[in-house]
Parts: structure tokens; C-alpha cells; sequence
């Protein structure tokens, strides 16, 4: 700033001109645009996935509840698993906690949410898990099937963990909704195997 002999103050020489100002509203908007581009791609995040899978068996529904109620006793009936044990809580009591071994493969731990003999069935959800899925609720029922058999039913939700847009086969919505299906279908089939077949 200067100021005239007489001590007037003058007009600020330093002030940005009109163009000046421009100029530098161009490098601000070309920064964050740089910035912008440098920002991972994200698409919509995973959906819930449902899966429910059924089977008929020739035999009463009281004995196919007794088979498979015992929240640590997966192990005894579904091959794919290799232990099932009881880690905390009380058996068949919401808040009880299993480990699960799978079968030459990891282990991981689930907690009964709810656990009903009048209606024959639980619910329960994964607390921790090294598979590709979050977020997993399950219900398992036993009611009454055909020719006085039983129909025992196995459902659960569930998210993909892979938030990316385009994640690898095994990751996707489709894999891991085949991963689940195949986990009711291996259980379900043997436990008709091993309680007299189709009704």
C-alpha cells in the first residue's frame, strides 16, 4: 500500500485483479478435480441375500428335533463340519456360544439368538468368521412333513464381505450365495440319510 505526498491513503496496488482472481478459481477446481480422480471407485454397497433351503424325511418331528436341536451338536449330523463345541453360555439358551470347526478348514464362532422347543426351532448368527459373508442370521425348524414325516427348514440372511464393486467369483453375491446353499443342501441331505430318507 501507498499513500499520495499530502498522506491520502491510495488505491492497494497488491489487490488481485479480475483475471487474477479467475486464475486462481481455475487452479483450485483443477486440484480438487485431481484429488477427486485419485479417489477409489465405489459402487452401491452389498444387498442382504436370502437363502432357504427344505427337506422331507420319514421320520416322526419329534425325533428329527432331538437330532438336531443341541446347539453344540452340528458336528454329529452334518458332514462338513468336524467339531462342534460349546465355548460360553448354557446349551439351547439364547447367549450361548459354539465353535465350529469346518472339515480340513477353519474354525469360527456363532451365538444362539433365540431357541424354541414348543415350535422347533432356533435362531442364531455368526459372531466371527473367516468366510466371505457378514452380517449372517440363520433359522433352523422342524414341522410337520408328509405322511407323518417331517419337513426340516434352513434359512438364513446374509451380505457379501467384499464391498467391491466387481469382487472375484468366490466373493460375489452369486458365490457366496452358493456357498450357504451348499452348506444347508450337505447337511440336509445327510440328515435325511441318516433318519430313514424321503417321507
Amino acid at each position: 500500500m501507498r499513500y499520495s505526498r499530502t498522506g491520502n491513503r491510495l488505491e492497494n496496488e497488491s489487490r488481485p485483479t479480475a483475471k487474477g482472481m479467475e486464475l486462481m478459481k481455475k487452479a483450485v477446481l483443477g486440484t480438487l478435480l485431481a484429488l477427486i480422480a485419485t479417489w477409489p471407485a465405489l459402487g452401491a454397497p452389498p444387498k442382504l441375500l436370502h437363502v432357504t433351503q427344505s427337506v422331507d424325511i420319514a421320520a416322526p418331528v419329534e425325533r428329527v428335533w432331538d437330532t438336531v436341536k443341541s446347539f453344540d451338536s452340528l458336528d454329529k449330523w452334518h458332514p462338513g463340519f468336524s467339531k462342534d463345541t460349546l465355548v460360553k453360555g448354557t446349551n439351547d439358551k439364547p447367549g450361548a456360544v459354539r465353535s465350529l470347526t469346518i472339515k480340513d478348514g477353519p474354525s469360527f464362532t456363532e451365538e444362539l439368538l433365540a431357541f424354541s422347543d414348543k415350535s422347533h426351532s432356533f435362531r442364531y448368527r455368526i459372531v466371527e468368521s473367516p468366510l466371505p459373508i457378514k452380517g449372517y442370521v440363520s433359522r433352523l425348524s422342524v414341522s410337520p412333513g408328509p405322511n407323518g414325516g417331517s419337513r426340516v427348514t434352513w434359512s438364513g440372511t446374509f451380505r457379501r464381505k467384499n464391498a467391491a464393486e466387481h469382487p472375484p467369483e468366490n466373493e460375489s453375491d452369486a458365490g457366496v450365495t452358493k456357498l450357504v446353499t451348499g452348506v444347508y443342501d450337505g447337511g440336509l441331505k445327510n440328515l435325511q440319510k441318516m433318519l430313514g430318507g424321503t417321507a
